[in-house]
């Protein structure tokens, strides 16, 4: 900053004054002067204090630059006495630095709306921008003033100045959607990081899954869990709605679904009424808002009976396909979680063959599985009639390609979680 002294630069007691310089400095900034100078630009650096001196000559200048810093209450009201006598006048200002804080009662538009903003350093605003705001304000008072002048920023420089702002912007704005998409596939590895690393299959029993996240994170979450020698159990889970918040509700699922619990050298395996109860019951008593409520079902499997119990709460049924037979829904009731806290649930047993396949899949999955009808109840789509008496890998890797092939509405993309199982013969 160069120090200049408080008098007039180019000063006529009759003539037009372009711009008048209030400071509470005994500085201006450089930028500010060359640019002045360069363009040629009657101007007068006047302290604050002496406004009064020029206040019976408004009529004579054309925009008023304010600078001020560290204003205290007394200064605040100074300046704002002095804005208010030069929008009574009609004459365009530019504030650099401080706003005055108080209202300004005598005019309706508030000072801190017409006024042009920047903050403590010339470094935080472009001069072409201070240039293009003298321009626009100069040209406004002449005209109202019947002074004849033609544009002092052609009209080509101003439209590349907004043109270079509205690059700038577009840059910054794409940098912040590049970073929030990293952030989000960040999310959706870690999310992946919950779901099961490797299937517990048998020579009994083989396993298959799809997990399609409809954006970078799911609000289905997915396990099979080796609970002993004896027992696999599995489950699927929905939260209403997908996206992160419904992601961040699935890592609360995985954490609140107890499948067993451990007591000195003994365990207990809880049976698939009293895991969904619990879930609920844990589910309830966080009162969360938003995307509160979600779906399970959650299935025990004994790998030396074949016996299977499973219980629901709000779930599509399971599908059950035997060789030779149509699939079929095995029904059970059950509610929502998060809903009702003192909610019961109930459980089915069904003895499995050699040859069976089981499904638990999500809602986002139907479209390719089957619908139901008011008329004729739930039908099951031709695309999975197709694939059904596949071995259950191969079936779930071609539901896996009719799901990314089928057209969807983007307002109907939902997240798609399927595990299935077969006994194998």
């Amino acid at each position: 900053m160069e120090k200049v002294e408080l008098l007039p630069a180019i000063e006529s007691e009759k003539s037009f004054t372009d711009v008048l310089y209030l400071t509470n400095q005994n500085h201006i900034p450089s930028e500010v002067k060359r640019l002045l100078k360069r363009r040629k630009l009657s101007y007068r650096i006047l302290p604050i204090d002496k406004f009064p001196e020029v206040r019976d000559g408004l009529d004579l200048i054309g925009t008023v630059i304010i600078e001020t810093k560290d204003s205290d209450t007394s200064r605040q009201q100074q300046l704002a006495r002095i804005i208010e006598s030069l929008e009574m006048e009609n004459i365009g200002m530019i504030l650099l630095t401080d706003r005055p804080e108080m209202p300004v009662k005598s005019f309706s538009i508030s000072p801190s709306k017409t006024s042009f903003s920047m903050v403590n350093t010339m470094e935080s605003f472009s001069i072409d921008e201070l240039w293009a705001k003298v321009s626009a304000n100069l040209a406004h008072r002449k005209k109202s003033s019947g002074i004849t002048t033609k544009p002092l920023v052609p009209r080509k420089h101003v439209l590349r100045i907004h043109r270079n702002k509205l690059a700038e912007q577009l840059s910054m704005t794409k940098s912040l959607a590049d970073n929030l998409a990293e952030q989000l596939r960040l999310a959706g590895l870690v999310q992946q990081d919950f779901l099961p690393t490797y299937m517990p299959n048998t020579d009994e029993v083989q396993w298959a899954s799809i997990f399609m996240p409809a954006e970078w994170v799911s609000g289905d979450i997915y396990d099979i869990v080796r609970i002993d020698e004896q027992h696999i159990g599995f489950y699927v889970a929905d939260v209403v709605g997908h996206g992160m918040p419904a992601a961040l509700l699935t890592i609360f699922l995985k954490q609140a679904l107890l499948m067993r619990e451990t007591y000195e050298s003994n365990y207990r395996i809880f049976p698939p009424t009293e895991v969904i109860k619990n879930l609920n019951v844990r589910m309830a008593a966080q009162k969360l808002s938003g995307y509160q409520f979600a779906t399970c079902c959650y299935c025990l499997l004994n790998i030396k009976t074949l016996q299977l119990t499973y219980a629901r709460a709000g779930h599509p049924y399971p599908i059950l396909i035997r060789p030779g037979q149509q699939p079929e829904q095995i029904q059970i009731r059950g509610s929502l979680l998060g809903v009702f806290e003192k909610a019961e649930y109930v459980q089915q047993t069904v003895q499995l063959q050699h040859g069976d396949k089981l499904l638990v899949y999500s809602d986002g999955a139907e479209p390719f599985i089957g619908k139901f009808e008011d008329k004729t109840g739930f039908g099951f789509s031709e695309e999975f009639l197709e694939v059904k008496d596949l071995p259950v890998v191969e079936m779930i890797d071609k539901l896996n390609t009719i799901a990314h092939n089928q057209p969807i509405e983007p307002s109907e993309v939902d997240d798609i979680t399927v595990v299935a199982l077969e006994i194998l013969p």
